[in-house]
């Protein structure tokens, strides 16, 4: 890779957290673009100690302790010289020397130095540098990622296992390998997890393709007629809580899930798992239609010490909270859920073609005229780009959360070959490739 400049981010922009953060270093690994991060985490609070009990909230959290163990993976990877590579740091350098395919055949290994760290966001923040490595075809790239894997304000392992990889795969024929080896929880007794994960990269010389989504077998031959892109054909139950939980919380997420849901969708618990704590509280459901379209929703949650809430009663409370939310995001109309549309536009970015995950903050959900583009809501006959508006990309925008608005804009400033459309619904990705 030729020096070149070092790209300056302000990681104040949009939603200005470790997301800006994980997302530039992910691109410039890929790419071999420097950059220069300053205000890491600016819009992050964190807290100082005072005193021997005391403490208080400062803003600017700087790089934390999960940041630095994937940017050190990276950094190995690519030879980068850093500056700044430490907890609590501001300012960042990263640059990058050799490119994806140049990566040792061999399986990683990232231990960070916080049991406290997401495995989950330590894996976002390496998969796609890892989907364009050199191996024999076939074979893949193992990565054991230790850290949490049910954590606040993280990505957690059953939302990753059941919404965000299944989605990469249907949507870009993206394929990853997955094991949860050991839980590591941000609530309860401190604990570290283990992740194991073998990527599949891409073909030498090709790139990550948006697909179409898929037609449902018999749709010709359904005497309802047409079936609705937003009507749920099942639900994904996820439950890994307390003994005595299990049992009343299965009963009433069965009754919750039914009673809103007109269409009376198959219910499958894919994990009902003793978290054997009475503080570690996991809920993930998800809701996935006749063609191909999932949105999930989950709830993280540790009771009050002390707490003398009987088992139904607090079930039914989880199951209410849970399966509204999930109405909500249903109701929505988008084509995936508020969580994932942020996590996808680094690989629409990157792929070759057009792809669009509409949803409109406002809850008006995927109502944009895409028809033809991957991944869209709807029927897809072919378009050739008739009322594509294209976007300026010099600050964060489009629909959306500000999460996805700041990823948008970051992937522009490192891949100036991607375009957006439509206020982002659409994309027309790079078409990063190595020979």
């Amino acid at each position: 890779m030729a020096p070149t400049k070092p790209l300056l981010l302000d990681g104040s922009t949009g939603e200005g957290g470790g997301q800006l953060v994980r997302l530039a270093v992910a691109l410039s690994a890929v790419t071999g673009q420097p950059i220069r991060i300053v205000n890491i985490r600016a819009n992050r609070t964190r807290s100082r100690p005072v005193g021997k009990r005391g403490s208080v909230h400062v803003t600017g959290g700087g790089l934390k302790n999960q940041h630095v163990a994937a940017i050190k993976c990276l950094a190995d990877a690519t030879r980068a010289e850093t500056t700044g590579l430490s907890a609590g740091s501001a300012t960042l350098t990263f640059t990058p020397t050799l490119p994806p395919s140049r990566l040792p055949r061999r399986p990683l290994k990232i231990v960070p130095e916080s049991d406290a760290s997401s495995a989950m966001l330590i894996f976002q923040a390496v998969l796609p540098f890892l989907l364009f490595a050199d191996v024999e075809e076939g074979q893949g790239v193992e990565v054991e990622i230790h850290g949490g894997t049910n954590t606040s304000w993280s990505l957690n392992y059953e939302y990753m296992d059941l919404v965000l990889l299944p989605t990469l795969e249907a949507r870009f024929g993206v394929r990853v390998e997955r094991e949860l080896r050991r839980r590591g929880w941000s609530q309860g007794p401190a604990a570290s997890g283990c992740v194991w994960v073998k990527v599949y990269p891409v073909r030498k010389g090709e790139s990550i393709t948006p697909l179409q989504l898929p037609i449902p077998l018999g749709k010709e031959r359904d005497t309802r007629g047409p079936r609705d892109h937003f009507e749920v054909e099942s639900v994904d139950v996820a439950l890994v809580v307390p003994l005595r939980l299990l049992e009343p919380l299965q009963t009433a997420l069965a009754r919750d899930i039914a009673g809103v849901f007109p269409s009376a969708p198959e219910i499958d618990f894919r994990v009902v798992e003793d978290s054997g704590h009475q503080a570690r509280i996991y809920v993930l459901l998800v809701a996935k239609s006749p063609t191909g379209l999932r949105w999930g929703r989950d709830v993280l949650h540790s009771p009050p010490k002390g707490s003398s809430a009987n088992p139904t009663s607090m079930a039914d409370a989880l199951s209410r909270l849970a399966v509204k939310q999930l109405v909500e995001e249903v109701d929505s109309r988008g084509a995936v859920d508020v969580y994932l549309q942020d996590q996808l536009v680094c690989f629409q970015a990157l792929a070759a073609g057009r792809s669009s995950f509409a949803r409109h903050g406002d809850g008006r959900g995927g109502g944009v005229d895409v028809d033809g583009v991957a991944g869209a809501p709807g029927p897809t006959p072919d378009i050739e780009g008739d009322g594509l508006r294209r976007e300026k990309t010099h600050e964060p925008f489009g629909h959306g959360s500000m999460h996805t608005k700041t990823a948008r804009w970051v992937a522009a400033q490192l891949l100036p070959g991607v375009q957006f459309f439509n206020k982002g619904d659409v994309v027309e990705g790079a078409g990063i490739r190595f020979a």
